[in-house]
């Protein structure tokens, strides 16, 4: 990493000590992470989120007292320009509706692998919002019930034509996606290779001109695919 890099200050808010100690260790083996402190709960996860000024709170839902996403606006608050990125166990699309409308950049469920957390880091520094491939689908069925998206994850419009310019094999895959399945399970279904979907997905984001696989989604339950 180049020494001019700035690191990313983190914060991590768990009522499990030993799940913070194991989680602040595996974070700290990157050399762009810095994780300046800790918390196991939500006040003391807005006391010390205005003491330190994170970039990132990594912040679980299931918290003594106040929940993770009920205590999105006083994070906020304690530190404008902070980015929080939800990280539990609970695979509730109410849950997950709630944190994204409350302004988290993404919604993380624990059983996530160290690499993919890093990534998923960087990507929410970018700007970019994240969801567990698990957690696509109910994003995406919440969509259909609802009036309007989550306010935190606008669905783009897209022109029908964009969608026409995907190839069959594209639009297989995006239907996958839809479902809410990882590379892995449409690969499966599909009887090709994972690094194969993984390249078609990358075209399909690019045709699509969006970010994620979660506007991608979104945009397919808009035109009746999936």
């Amino acid at each position: 990493m180049n020494n001019t890099t700035p690191r990313i200050r983190i914060l991590v808010v768990d009522d499990h000590t030993l799940f913070r100690r194991g989680l602040t260790a595996l974070l700290q083996r990157d050399p762009q992470f810095d994780v300046v402190g800790d918390a196991a709960d939500a006040g003391e996860a807005q006391r010390r989120a205005a003491d330190l000024r994170p970039d990132v709170i990594l912040l679980d839902n299931h918290l003594p007292g106040v929940n993770g996403v009920d205590a999105l606006p006083a994070l906020y608050e304690a530190a404008p320009g902070v980015r929080v990125l939800m990280l539990t166990v609970s695979e509730d699309e109410r849950d997950l509706a709630a944190a994204l409308r409350g302004g988290a950049c993404g919604y993380l469920l624990k059983t996530i692998e160290g690499d993919a957390l890093s990534v998923a880091i960087r990507r929410v520094m970018r700007g970019e919002s994240v969801i567990a491939d698990e957690m696509t689908g109910k994003l995406v069925a919440a969509y259909r019930d609802a009036a309007s998206p989550p306010a935190a994850t606008p669905a783009p419009v897209v022109p029908v034509s964009r969608l026409d310019a995907l190839s069959p094999r594209e639009q297989d895959i995006l239907r996958g996606i839809a479902r809410g399945q990882s590379n892995k399970e449409i690969a499966r279904a599909l009887g090709i290779a994972e690094t194969t979907v993984k390249i078609h997905v990358q075209h399909i984001l690019r045709k699509l001109d969006v970010s994620s696989r979660v506007h991608a989604a979104v945009i397919a339950a808009e035109h009746g695919l999936g």
